[in-house]
């Protein structure tokens, strides 16, 4: 494999953090010598972001109270 195959293959790692710090060094390295291989990590890094922001849902304080009392047996 290539730098950019390997960078791009493994994109979801080094955003999970699931990397050994030597490999996250060398695709660190290789982003930002790379502006397609940025573009690609900037995007999904920001999508990331996106999703979690939009896709936290409150829970409404009548569940909340029900399952801590189901927790703690006082149902």
């Amino acid at each position: 494999m290539d730098d950019c195959s390997d960078a791009l293959h493994e994109l979801y790692q080094y955003l999970d953090g699931e990397l050994t710090e030597e490999r996250r060094a060398i695709i660190s390295t290789h982003l930002n010598a790379c502006g397609e291989c940025f573009e690609a990590f900037d995007f999904q890094a920001e999508l990331r972001q996106v999703v979690a922001y939009k896709c936290r849902d409150e829970v409404p304080e009548a569940l909340k109270s029900r399952i801590a009392g189901l927790i703690s047996g006082e149902a």
